[in-house]
């Protein structure tokens, strides 16, 4: 994977985790255990400190940047959807940011909250933790149920496995020509997209 160390600041990445060969990492940029960081990611640690922590995920064309002496920090078992924008913010412990969110600096996402897919967050927003933020500009709906919170950490832990079937099995290699007779399935939980 491309890793660039930037005025002898040199990104880090415990063995733990998963970071695709596609991602992009530069500077100040710690990636913590259990971590999983999709294709075509970018970290762009070059003016702020960039924080992925503990069983966190940044899926498939996110972004991570932020201002100068900034940190962009997803906390603990944090979940970030495909092609999201974190500039300059904090995501709470098990929060989720849905895909193609933008979250500006120095906004602050609370503890087990969900922030809709598409919504924009202003800079310097905060919530409370298990908070439904929504919209364009992103404001706070309604707070989060138990089985909101559990359905968010079993997605999560769908990513911590992934984490894992990563560093055990991803290999690079050619393409077949045709399907095969007895092609297998992914086995690889039941977890549903959330009212299906």
């Amino acid at each position: 994977m491309p890793v660039y160390r930037l005025d002898g600041i040199t990104p880090v990445i415990d063995p733990t985790a998963f970071v695709h060969p596609t991602a992009v990492l530069i500077g100040d940029v710690i990636i913590g255990p259990g971590c999983y960081v999709g294709p075509n990611a970018s970290l762009r640690g070059d003016f702020g400190r960039l924080i992925l922590e503990k069983g966190s995920n940044l899926q498939d064309n996110c972004v991570m940047h932020g201002f100068p002496d900034s940190d962009t920090v997803v906390e603990e078992d944090g979940h970030i959807g495909h092609g999201a924008v974190l500039h300059g913010c904090r995501i709470g412990r098990n929060a989720l940011v849905g895909m193609n969110a933008v979250v500006m600096d120095a906004a602050h996402i609370g503890a087990e909250s969900i922030v809709a897919a598409g919504s924009f967050v202003k800079a310097g927003f905060s919530c409370e933790p298990r908070s439904l933020v929504m919209g364009t500009p992103a404001v706070v709906k309604r707070t989060i149920g138990d089985d909101e919170v559990k359905w968010k950490s079993s997605t999560t832990a769908q990513y911590q496995q992934l984490t894992r079937r990563c560093l055990a099995t991803l290999e690079e290699c050619e393409a077949l020509t045709a399907v095969e007779a007895d092609r297998p399935r992914l086995k690889t939980g039941d977890i549903k997209p959330k009212g299906m």
